[in-house]
C-alpha cells in the first residue's frame, strides 16, 4: 500500500479564509491518521494576484494551529521545489510531451476567433478548436514564423468518463460538456488546471482533497493523467463553507478570516475544532475536540455532501469552553494586554482575571471591558438598580444595609482575602433579620455600580481595597438618601 501523501496548495493571495484552513485541516488529518505526509506547496503563478507578506500568514496560520507540514519550501524535501514559480521549467516539457501522446495541441487562434464563435453559439458556447486540423508542416511553419499560441488539451474519441469521489462517489460525465481548457499560456506560464496535475504526479500526492467546485474539472483532469499513463490520485471533494444558505463565506465580502477571528478574541484551537465539524460530523455527541482526538475520529466517510454554514454564535460558545478550561495563568498572559488597557489603578489584574475567565465568550476588549470598567471608574449608576425583585430589596429598604456593611467593614483589620471580608458581611443578615440578599445585593450595587458584574461583593471589595470600598458604600448611601429626601 502507498504511503498516504497530501498536500496544501494555497495561493499567496491574502489572508487564511476558513474555507481554505479547513481544506488544509482535512488533508492533513487524512495523512497523518495514516501515518503519512503533509505536504504545503506555494501555487503562485498568478503573479498579479500574488500579495506581499502572505506566504509568511501561511507558514503563521498552519503553525499557529499544529498543522505543521512534513514538506514544504522552508522545510525541504525530496520533492521540491514546492513553490510553483521555481517549478516553471518543467511544465513546458510535460505540454511538449503531452502533444506528442495526442493528449494536447498546439492551439494558434486569435480572442477575436474565440469571441465570433461565442457570439454565435451564445449560451451554449463550446470552442471548437479548427487548430486540431493543422498537419505538422502547418504547425512547424507557424512556430517558425514565431507565431503566439497557446497548448490546449485535446479531448477526442471519449463518449464518457468516469472517476470515483470519496465524499460524492461515482461520478459520470458525457465527454460532450468537455471543453478543450488551455494547459499553457501564450506567455509560457501554466494554467493551475495543468500545473497542479504535474505538481501532484511528481510529488507522489495519493489524495486530493479540494472544493466540490473542482468535481466538474476532475474528467478533464483525469483524461490528462490518462493520456500520460499515470495513476489517478484518490479524490476528496469537500462541500463548501456557508455564511448562509445562499452564499459562500467570502474574504470579499467582508467575512472573517482565520486572522480577523483571531484578532477578535477566538482561540486558534478553539477555531481549528469548530472548522472541523463544518460538513465533517463525528459518530459520538462529542463536539470538543484535542487534535489526538481528531486525528482517532476522523474518517473521510463522515464527510457531507451538503453546505456547511459557519454559524458565529457556535463558534462563540466552543471558543468559551477552550477559555474556561484554560489554567488561569494561561488565561492571564492572553488577557494581561487588554486588562492594562482598561484598567490603569493599581489593582491585581490576575485576580480580576480569575473573576473574568468564567464568564467570556472571547478575549477582547470588547467582551471583557463591559465587565471590569467599573473597577477604574464607578459609574454615575441609577439607584432603580437597588431594587430586586429576587432579593426583595428597594430603594428605601438598601440603606439600613449599606449603614452596617460600612460599618462592619470599616472595623475589618485583616482585608487580605475576599473570605474575611465575606465572614464580616455574612454577619449582618442575622443581626438585621434579613436573607443574605438583602445586605450582599445593596452592597455589590453600591460599589460596582452595575447590575451584573463578575464576582460578588466580597471579590470586588478585596479587589477595590478597603479604602475604595468604603468610599464607594458611602455614596451609595448618600446618593439614596438624598434620592429619598428630594420623593418626601
Amino acid at each position: 500500500m502507498k504511503k498516504v501523501r497530501t498536500r496544501f496548495a494555497p495561493s499567496p493571495t491574502g489572508y487564511m479564509h476558513i474555507g481554505n484552513l479547513r481544506t488544509a485541516l482535512f488533508e492533513y488529518l487524512i495523512a497523518k491518521k495514516d501515518g503519512g505526509d503533509f505536504i504545503l506547496r506555494i501555487e503562485d503563478t498568478d503573479q498579479g494576484r500574488k500579495v506581499e507578506g502572505a506566504v509568511d500568514i501561511i507558514y503563521d496560520t498552519l503553525k499557529t494551529c499544529g498543522l505543521n507540514w512534513d514538506e514544504g519550501p522552508d522545510v525541504g524535501g525530496n520533492y521540491g521545489p514546492y513553490i510553483q514559480s521555481e517549478r516553471l521549467s518543467m511544465y513546458k516539457g510535460y505540454a511538449l510531451d503531452l502533444i506528442e501522446k495526442n493528449g494536447a495541441h498546439y492551439c494558434f487562434c486569435k480572442e477575436c476567433e474565440l469571441e465570433a464563435q461565442r457570439k454565435e453559439a451564445g449560451e451554449s458556447f463550446k470552442f471548437v478548436d479548427p487548430c486540431k486540423n493543422l498537419t505538422k508542416e502547418q504547425i512547424q511553419e507557424k512556430l517558425d514564423h514565431n507565431e503566439e499560441y497557446v497548448i490546449r488539451q485535446t479531448i477526442e474519441n471519449v463518449e464518457k468518463t468516469s472517476y470515483y469521489d470519496e465524499v460524492y462517489g461515482q461520478i459520470d460525465v458525457d465527454a460532450d460538456v468537455l471543453e478543450e481548457q488551455v494547459l499553457i499560456k501564450s506567455d509560457g506560464f501554466p494554467t493551475y488546471n495543468f500545473a497542479n496535475i504535474i505538481d501532484d504526479h511528481t510529488m507522489n500526492i495519493t489524495h486530493v482533497v479540494r472544493g466540490n467546485e473542482y468535481l466538474s474539472s476532475t474528467p478533464k483532469y483525469n483524461l490528462i493523467y490518462d493520456a500520460y499513463g499515470w495513476d489517478r490520485p484518490t479524490y476528496v471533494h469537500v462541500p463548501p463553507v456557508m455564511k448562509d444558505e445562499s452564499h459562500k463565506l467570502s474574504k470579499r465580502n467582508g467575512d472573517a478570516s482565520f486572522q480577523d477571528l483571531v484578532k477578535k478574541g477566538y482561540l486558534p484551537e478553539a477555531i481549528i475544532n469548530y472548522i472541523a465539524l463544518l460538513g465533517w460530523s463525528p459518530e459520538t455527541d462529542q463536539e470538543i475536540y484535542t487534535m489526538d482526538e481528531l486525528l482517532k475520529a476522523f474518517k473521510v466517510s463522515r464527510i457531507s455532501k451538503s453546505p456547511a454554514i459557519f454559524d458565529i454564535d457556535k463558534l462563540a460558545w466552543m471558543n468559551g469552553e477552550y477559555i474556561n478550561k484554560m489554567d488561569l495563568d494561561s488565561f492571564y498572559e492572553l488577557a494581561k494586554p487588554i486588562l492594562e488597557e482598561i484598567i490603569t489603578k493599581p489593582y491585581d489584574l490576575k485576580e480580576i482575571a480569575s473573576l473574568v475567565q468564567p464568564r467570556i465568550k472571547r478575549i477582547s476588549k470588547e467582551d471583557i471591558e463591559p465587565l471590569i470598567d467599573f473597577f477604574e471608574e464607578l459609574p454615575d449608576y441609577d439607584l432603580e438598580m437597588y431594587k430586586h425583585k429576587k432579593m426583595k430589596t428597594t430603594k428605601e429598604n438598601s440603606i439600613e444595609p449599606l449603614k452596617e456593611a460600612y460599618i462592619v467593614l470599616s472595623q475589618l483589620e485583616d482585608w487580605s482575602n475576599a473570605q474575611n471580608i465575606q465572614d464580616a458581611l455574612m454577619s449582618l443578615p442575622a443581626k438585621l433579620e434579613v436573607k443574605n440578599g438583602r445586605v450582599l445585593w445593596p452592597v455589590r450595587t453600591a460599589v460596582s455600580g452595575k447590575q451584573f458584574t463578575p464576582g460578588g461583593a466580597m471579590e470586588i471589595g478585596h479587589i477595590l481595597g478597603k479604602e475604595e470600598t468604603l468610599r464607594r458604600i458611602q455614596i451609595g448611601i448618600q446618593r439614596l438618601e438624598k434620592d429619598l429626601e428630594s420623593n418626601c
